[in-house]
């Protein structure tokens, strides 16, 4: 499946960002899908993910209570609203495909990514 992330930019402390994520390529399957960040320095980390039905949600503890993912499947698109972001969410913000329907271990597909930077 081939992933477009959109949405990011640069925000102050305490703002907001939506960021999408549109799939093409595989819209007859089920897969879950969900979002990684990489800031300089450190290596890939987990942000979100949510199964295919939306069943199974999770999020890194970082961002609990202030991150938010969402799915519309009629446009086979992922979602992330992110609220009260801090300078540490600065990042490279990956959209990620796993080929099953519930998410776990290493997706399977990944998109280019969309800078998030976040200002104190």
């Amino acid at each position: 499946v081939q992933l477009q992330a959109s949405g990011g930019g640069s925000v102050q402390a305490g703002g907001s960002l939506r960021l999408s994520c549109a799939a093409s390529g595989r819209t007859f399957s089920s897969y879950a899908m969900g979002w990684f960040r990489q800031a300089p320095g450190k290596e890939r980390e987990f942000v979100a993910a949510r199964d295919w039905y939306g069943g199974r949600i999770g999020y890194a503890d970082s961002v609990k209570g202030r991150f938010t993912i969402s799915g519309d499947h009629a446009k086979n698109t992922v979602y992330l609203q992110m609220n009260s972001l801090k300078p540490e969410d600065t990042a490279v913000y990956y959209c990620a495909a796993w080929a099953t329907a519930q998410y776990m271990g290493v997706p399977r597909d990944w998109g280019r990514g969309t800078q998030v930077t976040v200002s104190s």
